[in-house]
């Protein structure tokens, strides 16, 4: 699973930290980001700056994503293709 912000549907409610502060983080401008190992990924913003979720975390990941009053977090699945 990766997930990352669009910030510019951010609205700075912080509930994303709330339910997993190891994947997401509030900066200065008052906008979240996602974090990866310690780094802040997707500044400026976009998809092309994903983090990797931890298994540990996934589930509250996608709880901070149902919970987002600006339906600005985005998550990605990997695909695994059907076997013969």
């Amino acid at each position: 699973m990766r997930v990352w912000i669009d910030q510019d549907l951010c609205t700075g409610d912080g509930l994303c930290v709330d339910h997993c502060h190891d994947v997401f983080t509030l900066l200065e401008d008052g906008i979240a980001y996602v974090i990866q190992a310690g780094t802040v990924l997707n500044n400026p913003g976009g998809s092309s700056s994903l983090a990797e979720v931890e298994s540990r975390y996934q589930q509250n990941v996608i709880d901070a994503a149902i919970a987002c009053p600006g339906e600005c977090i985005f998550i990605e699945l990997e695909v695994i293709p059907n076997r013969p």
